[in-house]
C-alpha cells in the first residue's frame, strides 16, 4: 500500500521559510507532498504568453524545487483546473490530509470551497491557515462587529490589537526532513504550459534600515530608489509578511502604515465583494463616463502630453512596475481628467503590474476615482503640473522614460487641466444628485 501523505498546496506563499500552512503540514505526522498547480482558469485569461508574472512564479518554483532536492524531495507541479487536479490526486497518492494558506479574493474563495468539498467527499480533511496577512476577515472590526470602511480608524484598531503572538515565526524550513522522500525531477519547461520565459530579476531586494528611516521623506520622489520594491514578493509570498512587519514596526511608522493599507483593502474586498466589479459607493456607478477609446490608447501608451503621467505609463509597459505616487497620478488622470471608467484602468493595470493584487489594485483605483471607501472622495483632483513641480522638479524621472520629452516629437497636452477639473466635478456632482 502507498505511504500516506499530507499534501501542501503552494499558492501565494512561494517560500519554504516561515510558512504557516506548510509548517502545520510538516507537523501533521505524515510525509509532506508539496504541490503547485498552474491554474488554467487564471492562465487562460492571460493574452501575453511572455507574461513576466508567470516567469516570476516559475523561477521561484524552481528555487523551491532545488531547495527540496537538498532534502531528498521535490515539488510536484500540475497544470489544469485545481478542482480537477484535486479529484485526481487521491488516486495517485494515499492522501491523508490537505493543507494550504488562505486566499481572500472571490475567485480563490470559490475555488477553495470547491476543492474542500471534493476532498470531503473522499473523507480527506482540508486545513486552511492565515499566512499572507497578520489580521484577516473579521479580526479587526468596529466595536459593534461591523467592518471598517475608513482607513484611519482601521489602522488605529490594527495597531492597538497587534501583539507579539501575531508576529510569530513558523520555522517550516527547520522541518525539511518531513517532506516526502522521492527522486528529484526538474520542473517541466514553461513552454509546456504555453508560456515563454522572460528576462527578469526575481531575487528579493535587501530591506535595509536606512531605506526604512528615510521612507517617509523620500518615498514620493519617483527618481529616487527610496521604496522597498518588495510588492511583487508580497504578492506571491516569497517573503513573510510577519517578518516585514517585525522590521517595519521597529523602524518606520510610515512603511508600517503602507503594509496596513494592504490588509485594509483585503478586508474591504472580503466584506464587500461587490467592489470587484462595482463601485464601493454604488451611487458613483451612475457617472456618465466619456470612455473615449482614442484617449484611452494615448493614456496606455504614455502619449497624453502630461510628462509625469506618460513616464509612469511607459515605466509600467516596459517593466511591469510603477512608482506608487505615479500610480495615483496616472489613475487620477484617466478617471478625472479624461472621464474614463476606473474599471478600464484597473483592468489595464491588472494586465501589466508584476505585483497585481486584486484587493490593492481595486482599492487604490477606487480611491483615485473617488468611488471607494474614502470619506471625502471626488473633490480630490490632482493637478499634474503641480505634482510634476513637487515630486520630479528636474524631470529626472520623466527624462528616463520619455526620451523625446522637450522635443517636437512629444505631444501637446491632451486636455486643459482647469477644463478637465470642471467637467469632472460636474459629472460627479450630477451622479451623486440623481
Amino acid at each position: 500500500m502507498k505511504e500516506r501523505v499530507s499534501v501542501f498546496w503552494f499558492r501565494r506563499d512561494l517560500r519554504l521559510n516561515d510558512n504557516r500552512g506548510l509548517s502545520a503540514a510538516l507537523d501533521s505526522g505524515f510525509p509532506v507532498l508539496p504541490v503547485f498547480i498552474f491554474d488554467t482558469d487564471i492562465l487562460g485569461k492571460l493574452d501575453d504568453k511572455k507574461d513576466r508574472r508567470v516567469t516570476f512564479i516559475y523561477r521561484n518554483l524552481q528555487k523551491i524545487n532545488e531547495q527540496l532536492a537538498k532534502n531528498g524531495s521535490r515539488l510536484f507541479v500540475f497544470y489544469g483546473k485545481p478542482v480537477e487536479i484535486w479529484k485526481e490526486l487521491p488516486g495517485k497518492f494515499n492522501v491523508a490530509s490537505a493543507f494550504w494558506n488562505g486566499d481572500y479574493e472571490p475567485y480563490a474563495r470559490r475555488r477553495d470551497e470547491d476543492v474542500a468539498a471534493v476532498l470531503a467527499e473522499k473523507g480527506i480533511p482540508a486545513f486552511s491557515f492565515k499566512d499572507q496577512v497578520v489580521f484577516e476577515k473579521s479580526e479587526i472590526v468596529k466595536d459593534d462587529g461591523m467592518p471598517y470602511t475608513v482607513f484611519t480608524p482601521y489602522k488605529n484598531k490594527w495597531r492597538r490589537s497587534i501583539a507579539e503572538k501575531d508576529m510569530q515565526e513558523f520555522p517550516s524550513e527547520k522541518r525539511a526532513g518531513n517532506f516526502l522522500r522521492t527522486d528529484f525531477v526538474p520542473l517541466p519547461p514553461l513552454s509546456s504550459f504555453g508560456f515563454e520565459e522572460t528576462e527578469m530579476d526575481c531575487s528579493v531586494p535587501p530591506l535595509n534600515d536606512e531605506m526604512l528611516r528615510t521612507y517617509s521623506s523620500l518615498r514620493d520622489f519617483p527618481a529616487r530608489r527610496a521604496t522597498s520594491h518588495l510588492s511583487v514578493h508580497l504578492r506571491f509570498g516569497t517573503v513573510s509578511i510577519r517578518a516585514l512587519f517585525r522590521r517595519a514596526l521597529a523602524v518606520s511608522e510610515t512603511w508600517t502604515n503602507e503594509l496596513i493599507w494592504r490588509e485594509f483593502f483585503m478586508q474591504v474586498l472580503w466584506h464587500f465583494p461587490h467592489v470587484e466589479k462595482d463601485s464601493f459607493r454604488k451611487e458613483y456607478d451612475r457617472i456618465a463616463w466619456r470612455n473615449n477609446e482614442e484617449e484611452f490608447e494615448r493614456w496606455k501608451n504614455g502619449m497624453t502630453g502630461f510628462p509625469l503621467v506618460d513616464a509612469g505609463m511607459r515605466e509600467l509597459n516596459e517593466t511591469g512596475f510603477m512608482h506608487n505616487r505615479v500610480r495615483m497620478m496616472t489613475a487620477s488622470f484617466l478617471v478625472k481628467h479624461l472621464l474614463i471608467d476606473w474599471r478600464w484602468g484597473e483592468a489595464y493595470f491588472a494586465s501589466k503590474l508584476l505585483d497585481f493584487d486584486l484587493a490593492a489594485n481595486n482599492g487604490n483605483w477606487q480611491w483615485a476615482a473617488g468611488t471607494g471607501t474614502d470619506a471625502a472622495p471626488y473633490f480630490r483632483i490632482f493637478n499634474p503640473h503641480e505634482q510634476q513641480k513637487k515630486f520630479d522638479p528636474e524631470f529626472e524621472y520623466v527624462k528616463k522614460w520619455v526620451k523625446e520629452f522637450g522635443t517636437e516629437k512629444y505631444p501637446l497636452p491632451l486636455i486643459d487641466h482647469a477644463a478637465a477639473r470642471g467637467r469632472c466635478l460636474a459629472a460627479y456632482s450630477a451622479a451623486v444628485k440623481d
